[in-house]
């Protein structure tokens, strides 16, 4: 998707992602199997794709402010973008429930973070309100320019594979990347499979950037569901975790827990498994956007600062 000049004023560098083949996943598994990180977008995640769009246009509109609810991604990418584009950005998250890291970004872009006494439900419900006030612009998914630039990661995945893949896995929190997903290919006029992952725990889970109780686009995805074209898949949280750790410890690729929801559900649902077709996961955001998560890893081992003692602790 190309930027109006006044759009690539407000433009960090987004897009151009690497695909990776993963090959040891691959052989493990059965699947011919890429890894499309967006953890390498300039705030750490898939977000800014469309926060470029959205915040772009809400200047060229003479917006006031912009304003979002957050479990973390949307608030660092909505904060750099409005202090790229020089607006002021009010971020509602619900209180204690943002990675340290995401938090830490938005603070530093200049964002008014505002810590709601409720779920990420209430703050986007609150952000709705005020974004019908004149002068805020609302800058969640459920903004279309959003899903308008989302949509880039599709044709950058047909154009980087050279071909149609079989399936396009990624995670299910808001549904907003499922749906410019859906869209892109829709657009491309191309038909592909789209594997999802949800966490059970959707209000509680370890995943934080998933962790949304009631979808916004809920209602799309049912109908992407209904017409064939998504599969959702419900995962447990060792379920999760054990996908998040297999993509870091086989592949080299350290992604937040969020992201590894759509590895996993292709591992629970199957689909693909032994196809000659490239099947495609979406990596949403990078490991270091969600630093709790490392309490999941093996703790490093403390030695003498001698060779023997090095030798001992190697084996």
């Amino acid at each position: 998707m190309g930027l109006t000049a006044s759009l690539a004023a407000v433009s960090l560098g987004e897009g151009s992602t690497p695909l990776v083949a993963a090959g040891r996943l691959s052989a493990a598994t059965g699947f011919d199997l890429h890894l499309k990180c967006d953890g390498v977008n300039p705030t750490g995640s898939f977000k800014d794709r469309g926060m470029v769009v959205a915040v772009g246009r809400a200047a060229e509109s003479g917006a006031r402010a912009v304003v979002c609810a957050s479990t973390g991604n949307t608030a660092a990418s909505a904060a750099a973008y409005a202090a790229r584009a020089g607006l002021p950005a009010i971020v509602l998250t619900p209180a204690g429930a943002i990675a340290t890291a995401k938090r830490a970004q938005a603070l530093a872009a200049g964002a008014q973070l505002l810590e709601v006494r409720g779920t990420f439900d209430d703050a986007l419900r609150l952000c709705r309100e005020l974004g019908a006030r004149p002068g805020y612009v609302l800058v969640n998914s459920i903004n279309p320019d959003r899903i308008e630039g989302q949509k880039s990661v599709v044709f950058e995945i047909l154009e980087q594979l050279g071909t149609v893949p079989e399936i396009i896995a990624l995670p299910f929190g808001g549904g907003g990347n499922v749906t410019a997903v859906a869209a892109g290919l829709h657009e491309a006029g191309v038909s592909c499979r789209i594997v999802v992952g949800e966490a059970a725990e959707r209000a509680t889970t370890w995943a934080s950037a998933i962790r949304i109780a009631e979808p916004a686009h809920a209602a799309h995805v049912a109908e992407l569901v209904a017409s064939g074209r998504v599969e959702v898949v419900t995962l447990s949280e060792d379920e999760i975790r054990a996908a998040w750790r297999r993509l870091a410890m086989e592949e080299g690729v350290f992604c937040e827990p969020a992201s590894a929801a759509g590895f996993a559900a292709l591992l629970r649902s199957g689909a693909g498994s032994g196809s000659k077709q490239p099947i495609v996961c979406i990596l949403t955001g990078h490991g270091l956007k969600d630093p709790g998560a490392l309490e999941a890893a093996d703790e490093g081992t403390v030695v003498e600062a001698t060779l023997d003692a090095v030798l001992e602790a190697v084996g």
